[in-house]
């Protein structure tokens, strides 16, 4: 058979057909024997393949170490597959299912009429650690699916029968690849590391319950999570930061700190705002009015729910209705409204516009309702109903450029005013969408002209556009290093076609505006919800629902503190004063597990010369000063971040 032609590092080899990867690079002398720098898989031609997998073309040949950006998923997918091994050698009736590695970690779903316990999973990491010890080889090999069929009947492996019977039915390969480990075989697409000695550190971590196929009305399985890192210092700091989250976790503050609640009795994915979280929320809502109204944006308030017909006409009926829920009204079909645009497109319409009045930006903080799958409701994360910071800008293609900048440079303020960092993306063309090829690319260039003109970084995310227009989307960083989608901009040409959008250029001729939807934080409750996480708890002085708090040492200071208490107030400052019969340390760590940024102790000598002794929340004791001292400081650090509007 006659050589291949094969590129390594800038260099051309001539390399027998069917040799394996790992010849090839040793060949080339591109594959060191161990260290960080030992080949975990290679890549040819951009495509990932195993060590030992024998070379079939020509092309481009690079080895794989612990460097390459898709090294983590090889590993946790791999040790995905040691795990799995390791479960059927300890419960050998148990069938397994998938098990792909997932952004930090693995998973496998297991089918075992009982729950894996601690002890569990205790006793599969000791099998996994063995099986490591052994250096078993992953050993790809391929089957006919007929063949697979009968192998995994044979096994009765119920689940992987349903799966290659299911691609028997599509347009795919007549032959599938699986892996062996050990005793353990499974059908995988691949590729794995060369053997188990590489699996580096691993733990696992939670087992939850999770539908076959993600479908309700198939069996539940057990799902069992985990993580692995190439070494223990790695996976200690991962571990760490998984701890952190816990004791962040915004369900557990939201409770300590009196926020919110969602009570079984009311319905999942409803929240109740208690007065504490309803006045943090309100104090965010007013920030971003003030904001915007001084960047030219316009109030609006949209009904929540609009006639089915509507929905029909803007193609959420054709590519969003199983996310929406419906109600009749006198016959009337109507559609809770799941997005703000629909209502604002009416403002557009109450009048002919000029290209005078462009661009036109409309603002509301719409309260929206999605149906969610109950397995995914989170918290404030991921609830039903839920208010977006949501803005409509309607424009000539002379200012669309600016109005999506105007758009990135208002993310970057209100990012900036709380300290995230965030990365873009650029979110194309999905396979269900309304809209022409043209009207497509028009809005893709347009959104990614403003990122190249602002030297933006952002990465392509192919097919995840909105059905009606392409989109940037920002993904803030928050301080355990998380990434979280927030805010969104959309480029529509469509749905101002399809609701007869017009204005009169300057030679009297009708056009249509281009529509840009956008949020900045997205859905408020999940923005409080990061928020509440990224700080602790404790929310920055200006947005922190109560900013000082008065800590009497006697009852003799009560009449002096109500006094004080009414006058900040008046100020603006949120206040409130603590008179209870409790001895002072336990007033100030109370004030201090609420995160309360200023504690004013209140005894005697303050009452008798007129000051106040000021701590902040962290411990830090200020001393004595003057209530008109104190409201400076307070008045100061509690002020909203502002920004010259022109810059």
């Amino acid at each position: 058979m006659a050589d291949l032609k094969i590129r390594i590092k800038n260099a051309d080899w001539d390399v027998p057909a069917g040799a394996s990867a790992l010849a090839a690079l040793k060949q080339a002398q591109a594959a060191p024997a161990k260290g960080p720098g030992r080949l975990l898989a290679a890549r040819l031609n951009g495509r990932l393949i195993d060590l030992n997998a024998p070379l079939t073309e020509n092309g481009e040949l690079a080895g794989v170490d612990q460097a390459d950006p898709e090294a983590l998923d090889l590993l946790r997918h791999s040790v995905a597959h040691i795990m799995a091994a390791a479960v059927q050698d300890i419960f050998p009736k148990v069938k397994v299912t998938i098990g792909p590695a997932i952004e930090n970690g693995f998973y496998y779903d297991f089918d075992k009429p009982e729950p894996f316990t601690p002890d569990d999973l205790a006793s599969i990491e000791a099998r996994m650690a063995e099986l490591v010890k052994k250096a078993e080889p992953f050993v790809r090999s391929e089957l006919t699916l007929l063949k697979a069929v009968d192998l995994f009947k044979a096994k009765g492996e119920n689940f992987k029968v349903e799966i290659i019977e299911s691609l028997a039915r599509t347009d795919r390969p007549d032959k599938v690849s699986l892996y062996q480990t050990g005793g353990f075989i499974d059908l995988c697409r691949g590729p794995h590391l060369p053997d188990t000695s590489l699996a580096g550190a691993f733990k696992l971590l939670s087992v939850a319950g999770a539908y076959w196929r993600g479908d309700e009305r198939l069996p539940m399985l057990q799902r069992i999570y985990g993580t692995a890192f190439f070494n223990k210092k790695d996976l200690d700091h991962h571990l760490h930061l998984l701890e952190e989250a816990r004791r962040r976790d915004h369900r557990r503050l939201g409770r300590e700190l009196d926020l919110f609640s969602g009570p079984d009795e009311v319905g999942g994915g409803l929240i109740i705002w208690h007065p504490t979280g309803a006045l943090l929320r309100a104090t965010l809502e007013e920030f971003e009015r003030q904001e915007h109204l001084r960047r030219g944006y316009q109030l609006v308030v949209g009904p929540q729910i609009l006639r089915t017909d509507l929905w029909k006409k803007s193609g959420h009926w054709d590519n969003y209705r199983e996310n929406m829920y419906f109600t009749e009204i006198d016959g009337q079909g109507y559609g809770l409204k799941p997005m703000n645009c629909l209502a604002h497109m009416f403002v557009y319409r109450s009048r002919l516009r000029s290209f005078r009045d462009l661009p036109l930006r409309l603002f509301e903080l719409g309260t929206v309702l999605r149906h969610e799958k109950s397995g995914v409701l989170h918290g404030l994360t991921r609830v039903r109903q839920f208010t977006q910071d949501d803005a409509h800008l309607f424009c000539t293609p002379e200012n669309l450029d600016a109005e999506i900048k105007g758009i990135l440079e208002l993310t970057a303020d209100l990012m900036g005013a709380f300290g995230f960092e965030y990365s873009i993306e650029l979110s194309t063309r999905p396979a269900k969408s309304i809209g022409s090829a043209e009207a497509w690319s028009l809005a893709t260039s347009a959104l990614k002209k403003a990122l190249e003109d602002l030297k933006l970084p952002y990465a392509i995310n192919e097919g995840d556009g909105a059905f009606y227009g392409p989109k940037i989307d920002v993904k803030l960083k928050d301080a355990l290093n998380r990434r979280w989608q927030c805010g969104t901009i959309q480029c529509d040409f469509t749905l101002p076609e399809r609701f007869d959008l017009t204005y009169m250029d300057n030679d009297g001729l009708k056009k249509r505006p281009i529509m840009l939807h956008r949020t900045i934080f997205g859905s408020l409750e999940r923005f409080i919800g990061i928020l509440t996480e990224h700080f602790a708890g404790a929310f920055p002085p200006w947005l922190a629902p109560e900013q000082v708090r008065l800590l009497t040492v006697t009852s003799r200071a009560d009449a002096f503190a109500a006094r004080l208490r009414d006058r900040f107030r008046r100020l603006g400052l949120r206040t409130e004063a603590d008179f209870r019969n409790e001895k002072l340390g336990y007033k100030i760590r109370e004030a201090q597990m609420g995160k309360i940024p200023f504690m004013l102790v209140l005894g005697d000598k303050e009452v008798e010369n007129g000051a106040v002794a000021v701590r902040r929340r962290g411990g830090e004791d200020l001393g004595a000063m003057s209530p008109t001292a104190f409201e400076a400081l307070a008045t100061r650090e509690t002020a909203p971040p502002r920004w010259d509007a022109e810059n």
